[in-house]
């Protein structure tokens, strides 16, 4: 028996981790475009974001210093708009995963997933 494909986050869960995520991506990769993108998050297990989502996410990081953009050659067909991190970016993302890891452990705790620490 094939094991059960987890379910979809849902939507607002999804739209709160998702600048989270796009900078975890991009700062494991040289730069990327909205495509790659969402083959990423799809393959991670968040295929519901559309693009609809991913470009204002995009944009919003871009708009903060997060992210920058540049056009590049398509392969075959026109230019592509590319993302790329930047030291800003990184700095927000060290911020973002510790403040995520805090709020994952205490959720957890509270959905009674697990143990406040140093509590029995």
């Amino acid at each position: 028996m094939a094991a059960a494909t987890p379910a979809a986050p849902p939507a607002p869960w999804t739209r709160a981790a998702l600048p989270l995520c796009l900078l975890g991506i991009l700062d494991s990769e040289e730069k990327s475009y909205g495509y790659a993108l969402l083959s990423r998050l799809d393959g991670a297990g968040l295929g519901g974001v559309k693009a609809a989502t991913l470009y204002p996410a995009l944009t919003r990081l871009e708009e903060e210093g997060s992210v920058a953009v540049e056009w590049g050659a398509g392969e075959g067909g026109p230019g592509r708009k590319y993302y790329r991190i930047t030291e800003e970016g990184r700095a927000r993302l060290r911020r973002d995963r510790a403040a995520w890891g805090d709020f994952t452990r205490a959720v957890a705790a509270l959905a009674g997933g697990a143990t406040i620490e140093g509590e029995a």
